[in-house]
């Protein structure tokens, strides 16, 4: 997992519409997320929990996108079914995934695979890891990003819930 303090890795995917994404276009921090499959009910929770903070995240001048190694159809298919208004990207090699330490060898119901892992990273405006979160529960992971990165501005420590 690459650690607070590295250089984010520069990334052009394509997002639900088939837009091509940088990492380097966004002017403010970032969140990036990184979700197994689409659709399936973690990556489902997840998903909506950051839509329904988004403004929040956008007060705070944090832009969010997710990223995981469906296809494009089928994130603009997951965007739709629940209203989700910022970025998916496709990563269908797991290329990008890779170079965040997110991608590599699973175990499920017996079988081992390549995929992506539950991880989370916010970066800087200079575009220097500010915060990684791996082994990411869904349920709340949202919430708790906001209020890190409240704490971080304030230098006052949020009570853990």
């Amino acid at each position: 997992m690459l650690e607070t303090g590295d250089d984010a890795p520069e990334f052009v995917l394509q997002n639900q519409h088939g837009e091509t994404v940088r990492r380097s276009e966004f002017d403010g921090r970032l969140v990036v997320y990184f979700y197994p499959r689409a659709g399936t009910d973690g990556c489902t929770t997840e998903a909506r929990e950051f839509e329904a903070a988004r403004e929040e995240f956008e007060d705070r001048g944090v832009d969010i996108v997710g990223i995981s190694d469906d296809s494009v159809a089928d994130l603009e298919s997951f965007a739709a079914d629940h209203d989700l208004e910022f970025d998916l990207l496709s990563d269908p090699e797991g290329e990008v995934a890779t170079l965040y330490e997110a991608y590599g060898e699973k175990q499920m119901f017996g079988n081992t695979f390549d995929g992506v892992f539950r991880t989370t990273y916010v970066v800087g405006s200079d575009g220097t890891i500010e915060a990684a979160y791996g082994d990411v529960s869904p349920d709340g992971h949202a919430e708790a990003v906001l209020e890190n990165l409240d704490e971080r501005r304030t230098g006052k420590a949020v009570p853990e819930r």
